[in-house]
């Protein structure tokens, strides 16, 4: 594939990676794969080939998922971020062949891992976004996200609606660890911190530094001038 019109977005959750790519897609004409994009082939997985990602599109009771141990749920987690790789790079790369996508920028907030990012494309294309693991914590269940409130009720509905909450926040304590922040902080790849006084115009501005595009709109702004 070629990946040099296709910039991606990693990081933790709350940095922001889902907002900069919508806005970065809308002001650069873009195309704009975002949050979990692997999901638009989720119907027509196979479970054998798929087994992670699939294993909530055939849960009957979705009460399983959130009685599995810390340990089964992360476990569960990393199959899927590699299940979830194989498809997103598929997607990406029926994309690329179809001839509307032809020199338009692709924003992609991925699954990808950093070792394949590594491998596939450049430090310029790709943007590592940072919230503090704390957050993650501590908000997970005050988004108004359909699936997370969804999740918040399955766990009221438990006969020990605390022991479920509180299995939830071990989960998710080990999900948001402060090893996987630093390793997406050695990445080798260029990185923004969540920052609450920061605009989202701004951190538009900055990852447009960091991709190469402001230069690009620069150029592009100039040409208009001299025509």
């Amino acid at each position: 594939m070629d990946l040099s019109h296709v910039y991606f977005v990693i990081g933790t959750s709350y940095a922001g990676k889902s907002t900069v790519v919508r806005n970065l897609a809308a002001k650069h004409h873009g195309i704009e794969l975002n949050e979990n994009y692997h999901d638009a082939k989720l119907p027509e997985l196979d479970s054998r080939e798929f087994p992670n990602l699939t294993y909530t599109r055939d849960l009957k009771d979705w009460h399983e998922f959130i009685r599995r141990t810390p340990d089964e749920y992360v476990t569960w987690l990393v199959n899927v971020k590699k299940e979830c790789e194989t498809v997103e790079l598929r997607i990406l790369g029926e994309l690329l062949d179809r001839p509307e996508a032809k020199g338009r920028p692709v924003f992609a907030d991925t699954n990808i891992c950093v070792e394949t990012l590594h491998r596939i494309t450049d430090e310029r294309h790709v943007l590592v976004m940072l919230a503090d693991p704390e957050i993650g914590i501590r908000r997970f269940f005050d988004r108004p996200d359909p699936e997370k409130q969804f999740l918040y009720r399955l766990m009221l509905e438990e006969p020990d609606p605390q022991a479920a909450l509180d299995n939830y926040r071990e989960i998710l304590t080990r999900v948001c660890s402060r090893e996987n922040y630093d390793a997406l902080l050695n990445a080798g790849f260029p990185v923004l911190f969540r920052d609450e006084k920061r605009s989202e115009e701004e951190t538009v501005r900055l990852a447009e530094e960091i991709f190469g595009l402001a230069q690009e709109q620069d150029t592009g702004t100039e040409r208009q001038h001299l025509r």
